[in-house]
């Protein structure tokens, strides 16, 4: 039988079951990771409980309530509440979303919180993102123009501004690139969805003038072409998007250039 070694601090234990509120009758349990760099310790998974007549629909609304009341060491980010900055990105019951617009009642059972998976962790729920912004810079996120500016404004035709719907509406949460199998093997080389969903974005915005330049970048054997189209990224996005169809667009892009 083969034996694996896994790594120092690899193993979640278990961790410590918090009291339920006095008088509670309308309870949650909750089951959430917890790892901190400075003890030296596994990561655990603490149990709490949640009154729910006390408490906000969504799953940051609990979130906010145990480290508000109950644990004041629980870490995560968090911000906007309104599914629009992405930052309270964590896996919640199996599945990467924004815990801002995730109701409760979308789980049967315990709910479950993880950190985004595949991603180094810097305490509890917060994935270390530099990778995953430095990504997103090296794709030129900004117009590339080569004219002289206007006086005004870059004008755009109605036609042509429709196309950058379904993709101006990325919040950059990392829900998507985290839930690609590619992205897990290969974040060092491969962009991920994310990062390709926004290259797509500015290849065919109709004021760009370096859309040349832009798909020569990507014309490397892993920045693009490490998707295999497994569409975790489009099942998994919050917002409703679908990055697996803007990196088959760059695809196509790539052949249309060349015939």
């Amino acid at each position: 039988m083969v034996e694996l070694a896994l790594p120092k601090n690899s193993k979640i234990r278990t961790g410590k079951t918090w009291p339920k509120p006095a008088g509670a009758k309308n309870l949650r349990t909750f089951r959430i990771y917890r790892w901190s760099p400075d003890d030296g310790e596994n990561p655990r998974v603490d149990t709490y409980f949640i009154d729910l007549d006390s408490c906000g629909p969504m799953v940051l609304d609990a979130l906010i309530k145990i480290k508000n009341e109950i644990d004041p060491t629980l870490t995560f980010r968090r911000s906007c509440r309104e599914g629009i900055c992405g930052s309270c990105a964590m896996n919640i019951d199996g599945r990467n979303t924004l815990a801002c617009i995730f109701g409760m009642d979308e789980v049967k059972g315990d709910v479950k919180i993880y950190p985004l998976p595949h991603m180094p962790v810097v305490k509890d729920l917060i994935p270390d993102l530099t990778n995953f912004y430095a990504q997103h810079e090296s794709i030129m996120p900004w117009l590339e123009t080569k004219t002289n500016t206007p006086a005004k404004e870059w004008r755009q035709s109605i036609d042509d501004r429709a196309k950058l719907d379904g993709l101006y509406e990325c919040v950059m949460c990392a829900c998507c690139s985290t839930a690609c199998p590619s992205y897990w093997w290969n974040s060092d080389r491969y962009l991920g969805p994310a990062a390709l969903l926004h290259a797509y974005r500015w290849i065919i915005d109709s004021r760009d003038e370096a859309q040349g330049e832009r798909l020569d970048d990507l014309h490397d054997p892993f920045k693009l072409y490490r998707c295999h189209t497994i569409m975790n990224c489009t099942s998994t996005c919050p917002k409703g998007l679908n990055p697996a169809k803007a990196i088959a667009e760059v695809k196509k892009l790539m052949v249309e250039r060349v015939v």
